[in-house]
């Protein structure tokens, strides 16, 4: 009789383990289904290394990791090439569904709107949001600054040490109401100025400046006689 029991026990264990040997050829099986493209793979990790041109996307599932080789990377992550190997490199704000990098959103999620690379719930001040685009719009949309003027003083470009330049831009596109509201359409800067001009010599400043003073004096005593 205890013949028997011990006979039918090591029936039971040896059905178990055959069970659990299929489960993990058909789990290892599965796996491998997703290493197309793979140089190297793991029956645990899947891709370790892809065929060129193809990217390395990893993903964890609790403390597990996986790999996959993807032509394209999927929404929320951001195709990184590299020497060695081309990897998917998630976005750092969640809220972003594309990247060109790390910190630069090209699309945010649903219920959020871009601005300069981040992803907001509402627009800044002085934006508009656009919910054709998901996309906050400046209220003034400003062209570009021109050059700066040549550095001059009361019309002149040399004889004084300081002067100044200036600026300019033009809104290319806003409302009546919203112009109020615009940046600066002017800039100015204090510059340094040629003391000397072309083709003076230094002593003549300092006797243009003697004749005016003498001048000055002259017309002042005429005044008091």
């Amino acid at each position: 009789m205890q013949w028997i029991l011990f006979m039918l026990l090591l029936f039971i264990n040896s059905m178990e383990m055959l069970l659990q040997n299929r489960r993990k050829k058909q789990a290892s099986a599965g796996l491998f289904e997703n290493c197309t493209g793979c140089v190297m793979c793991s029956e645990d990790n899947g891709c370790i290394a892809c065929q060129q041109r193809l990217f390395l996307l990893i993903w964890r599932d609790g403390i597990r990791q996986y790999g996959a080789c993807v032509h394209a990377c999927p929404p929320g992550y951001f195709g990184l090439r590299g020497q060695e190997v081309n990897r998917c490199t998630k976005c750092r704000s969640p809220s972003c569904e594309s990247c060109f990098s790390k910190d630069f959103c090209m699309k945010c999620k649903e219920k959020f709107y871009l601005h300069k690379g981040k992803c907001f719930s509402a627009c800044p001040p002085n934006t508009t949001a656009q919910p054709s685009t998901r996309e906050c719009q400046e209220m003034c949309e400003m062209g570009p600054w021109s050059e700066w003027s040549p550095c001059s003083n009361e019309g002149r470009t040399c004889g004084c040490k300081w002067g100044s330049k200036t600026r300019t831009r033009e809104v290319v596109r806003s409302t009546k109401e919203e112009v109020l509201t615009c940046p600066a359409l002017l800039e100015s800067r204090k510059c340094r100025m040629r003391k000397h001009c072309p083709g003076e010599k230094p002593g003549t400043i300092k006797k243009t400046k003697r004749e005016k003073k003498q001048k000055k004096q002259k017309a002042d005593s005429l005044a008091c006689t």
